[in-house]
């Protein structure tokens, strides 16, 4: 049963010394680990994110150190993507393996949930209960885990 991913966030400053730079940096480390690959786009669902703004000047610090790499990963979206070393690589080991019909299902309330952020149509509130199926990567069926499932056939599930 998909139950989501999730991040543990902590909630304002415990010492007073923590500056908001050192916040954003653990904010947008935190983010790259979570989804990889980062771009303005991406954020819109965090509400507790800092602005792009500052994710950005925390990137441009990573990669100048080597840490992380800019360019373009995800086609699509424009401006500036920074990403960790490890996506990239399995970016391209996607792009260049052969397409398996796999389906993975995931709950509306997992971080994962980008329909109508990075896909195409209405979003999917993560407070609806709902499990969204994926093949390929496509959202393909939205609705109860009992009605997905019974969609698919518990073969097709990985």
């Amino acid at each position: 049963m998909p139950v989501g991913r999730w991040s543990l966030w902590r909630s304002g400053i415990s010492d007073g010394e923590e500056t908001s730079e050192q916040s954003a940096e653990f904010i947008t480390r935190q983010l790259l680990r979570r989804y990889g690959v980062l771009f303005r786009e991406l954020i819109a669902r965090e509400s507790s994110a800092p602005s792009w703004r500052s994710i950005l000047e925390v990137c441009r610090r990573l990669e100048a150190r080597g840490e992380i790499r800019g360019g373009r990963f995800v086609n699509g979206f424009v401006g500036q993507q920074f990403a960790l070393p490890e996506a990239v690589d399995l970016l391209r080991a996607t792009r260049r393996s052969a397409k398996n019909d796999e389906t993975v299902i995931v709950s509306s309330a997992d971080p994962l949930n980008l329909i109508g952020i990075l896909t195409p149509g209405p979003r999917v509130s993560p407070y609806s209960g709902q499990a969204i199926a994926y093949t390929n990567g496509v959202p393909t069926d939205i609705g109860p885990l009992g009605a997905v499932l019974s969609k698919l056939g518990r073969s097709q599930v990985v």
